[in-house]
């Protein structure tokens, strides 16, 4: 038997992920997106906003490379402003779906060649799309981690908690 997660579900989770931290940074205040990664970082990310961020740029950049425009310069976007950041983000997934939809079926497992910083990968569109979703789920509870460090804690935001794939969870009632 074949079990299979689809793209669709790992966006649809994503996006509901990036609903979640909008509500949460703007009920919160934007001085979360200034919290510090603290001394151990690898000297890319120097607060919170910087890695949302990265998280929306990366996503914007390896669909920028699949249907060959130039390179998004995201460099001038403010890391410390929620609004902006989240356009940025919502500009970058419609991109990822627009391409997703006019993508061609038969292209989808063809191998592609791109440069990333000082290195050339062969990959398929397949795989940079799911490493883009993968990327993203990677990087939010890292998020969270920083601000729990930081004493500010937020929503419980597993998968298994989400609305994705349906199901339901509720807080059990004290006896």
């Amino acid at each position: 038997m074949t079990v299979q997660l689809s793209v669709e579900d790992l966006i649809e989770y994503t996006d509901w992920e990036r609903d979640q931290w909008l509500a949460f940074l703007r009920a919160r205040g934007e001085e979360l997106l200034r919290v510090g990664v603290g001394s151990n970082g690898d000297g890319r990310f120097q607060s919170v906003g910087d890695l949302v961020k990265h998280i929306f740029s990366a996503e914007k950049r390896y669909i920028d490379r699949l249907s060959g425009r130039e390179i998004t310069d995201a460099s001038l976007l403010p890391s410390d402003s929620v609004e902006p950041l989240f356009a940025f983000g919502a500009q970058s997934r419609k991109h990822l779906k627009e391409f997703i939809a006019a993508f061609p079926s038969e292209r989808w497992d063809e191998d592609v060649e791109l440069n990333l910083m000082n290195r050339t990968i062969q990959a398929t569109p397949r795989k940079i799309v799911a490493h883009v979703l993968v990327h993203e789920i990677r990087h939010w509870p890292q998020i969270a981690t920083l601000l729990r460090l930081n004493g500010i804690v937020g929503d419980f935001r597993d998968f298994l908690f989400s609305p994705v794939m349906c199901g339901n969870a509720r807080r059990q009632r004290s006896v």
